[in-house]
């Protein structure tokens, strides 16, 4: 055991720290000063912008998701604007809200910059564009940024936000309601977005919202880290297996692209690369075909497979047998 007083440890450990006090008081005055000019309020906070906290005027069941981006693992900040960037990082959240078919009310903005800015922005111009590619999204969709911190070190950047919304007169949709035999049914197409849709994330919010006024739905998940992966998980979720009909799988151009550069196929990359954001439901038969006949939304939706009481996920060959399918896509924190 060391030595060392709990006090010289504390002291030598904070002078080792990366965290340093520069100019942040004037970094976090101009950035409150610009925020107060350029985002607009809302009736939904009885207490906003400006407070210790934000007070919220609820309407209905809250739903509350979060979600951190780095810099050198979400984006590479030499390599995008701070407006790709702000975008991203509010369109996961509202993806995740669209997941549970939840109206969007607020938003809670925690940045921490790096101190020297960047090769080209200052810290304050990179957090004043961050906030720039917010904006047009969270107005898009009825969104208030209601709040959040900002701080300043010597290392990347990173970007948290805290999205509230609101559940419906129906409840939330959640991943665990899912039934043998339900359909899985996904919006729009999958792969590739690396080549760049995953810097301009389409949330289906509003497709989300209409789906489940109109129809009955059992589960859902939105598609961010692969179908292969989120298949599985919704599965799981539910306590049953997944059978997936791949040839029926939708692909973007995106992925054919991909495909010809990486040697795999294009269904590969819609399995695996994730970040497509697009919707998959679990949904009865009859109702689900009701759907796949009526293609509601501005994208297409395409049945791709069924639940099974057989737990795991699978794929099925042109004759009817099941061999197990791989549920790979991105893990957090997975080794490489």
């Amino acid at each position: 055991m060391s030595g060392l007083s709990l006090f010289d440890r504390l002291e030598r450990e904070t002078t080792t720290t990366r965290w340093v006090q520069i100019d942040f008081v004037g970094l976090e005055s101009q950035l409150i000063a610009w925020i107060h000019q350029n985002v607009p309020g809302s009736s939904q906070l009885v207490v906003g912008l400006g407070d210790d906290a934000a007070v919220l005027k609820p309407n209905g069941a809250q739903v509350v998701t979060t979600d951190l981006l780095t810099d050198g693992v979400d984006f590479l900040i030499e390599e995008v604007t701070p407006e790709q960037i702000g975008h991203k990082a509010l369109g996961v959240n509202l993806s995740d809200l669209a997941a549970m078919a939840a109206s969007p009310r607020a938003a809670f903005v925690s940045l921490v910059l790096p101190q020297s800015g960047t090769k080209q922005l200052s810290a304050l111009d990179l957090a004043i564009g961050l906030y720039r590619g917010m904006l047009p999204l969270a107005q898009e969709h009825g969104l208030t940024i209601a709040g959040g911190d900002t701080n300043s070190w010597d290392g990347p950047s990173a970007i948290s936000i805290t999205a509230v919304g609101e559940a419906t007169a129906r409840g939330p949709l959640t991943r665990s309601g899912g039934q043998p035999g339900d359909q899985l049914l996904v919006t729009g197409r999958l792969g590739g977005s690396i080549l760049g849709r995953h810097l301009q994330v389409e949330p289906r919010v509003s497709e989300a919202l209409l789906l489940h006024e109109k129809y009955e739905l059992h589960a859902g998940i939105d598609i961010s880290d692969g179908l292969a992966l989120d298949a599985s998980r919704l599965a799981e979720a539910s306590g049953l297996g997944a059978v997936l009909d791949l040839p029926a799988v939708p692909t973007t151009d995106a992925a054919h692209t991909l495909g010809e550069q990486s040697g795999r196929t294009a269904l590969d990359h819609a399995l695996a690369d994730g970040e497509d954001f697009e919707l998959l439901l679990a949904v009865p038969p009859a109702e689900a075909q009701r759907m796949i006949d009526d293609q509601p939304l501005p994208v297409p939706i395409t049945r791709i497979g069924e639940f099974t009481k057989q737990h795991g996920l699978w794929q099925r060959a042109d004759n009817g047998q099941l061999s197990p399918l791989p549920a790979q896509g991105f893990e957090h924190g997975a080794d490489e």
